[in-house]
């Protein structure tokens, strides 16, 4: 009798996640991977931190649909940023080809390595006392981390595409190539240094 070996899924029939190495043993147990054909929660996850168990690529793609938040400045939403997963996740897939073709490796392993390249491990936060207002410097959790390194790929990427030539999916896969690489390029490398500088002086 032949014995069947199971089938080795991959991401959208295109990159093998079983083999992606996270670095940073804070976020090992929060970037969730797991190997199916279609990366789609459905809106089903709603208990605590529900987010730990969505995939992060699905979290990228989420992103993207709020690319020009920054802060309390909210720029106009464009026609590709609608909100819908199939808008989205195309445009993910489309930075994620062209990081594969430019850097030769797994883009899933490339995007881990910018999270950890792009994300603070502390920051500041203001606090009150006798009525003056001082920073005071916070570790920063391992969820918000991962948050942080998100939110400043797609708002760089969104910045740099915002009114020019390139698409969106080119900028990305610049944002993330330059962040995988801690090169200075990236708007998230340099966000996370800015954060940790801050925090710094306010110890």
């Amino acid at each position: 009798m032949v014995e069947q070996t199971p089938l080795a899924f991959k991401a959208f029939d295109l990159y093998d996640v079983t083999g992606v190495v996270v670095k940073d043993p804070s976020l090992k147990p929060y970037l969730y991977f797991v190997p199916k054909l279609l990366l789609k929660s459905h809106g089903r996850m709603r208990e605590r931190f529900a987010k730990t168990k969505m995939t992060v690529i699905e979290r990228l793609a989420g992103r993207v649909s709020v690319p020009g938040h920054v802060g309390k400045k909210h720029k106009i939403i464009t026609n590709w940023g609608s909100g819908q997963y199939n808008k989205n996740m195309a445009t993910v897939l489309k930075a994620f080809a062209i990081v594969a073709e430019k850097t030769k490796q797994n883009p899933v392993q490339v995007l881990v390595d910018a999270i950890e390249n792009g994300s603070p491990r502390d920051e500041i936060t203001v606090i009150e006392h006798g009525g003056a207002r001082y920073p005071q410097a916070v570790d920063c959790s391992p969820v918000r981390r991962i948050d942080l390194a998100l939110r400043w790929m797609i708002v760089g990427a969104y910045g740099k595409a915002f009114g020019k030539k390139k698409k969106i999916a080119e900028t990305l896969a610049a944002e993330i190539i330059a962040a995988s690489q801690a090169s200075q390029d990236s708007y998230a490398f340099s966000k996370k240094n800015e954060a940790e500088k801050q925090a710094d002086s306010a110890r």
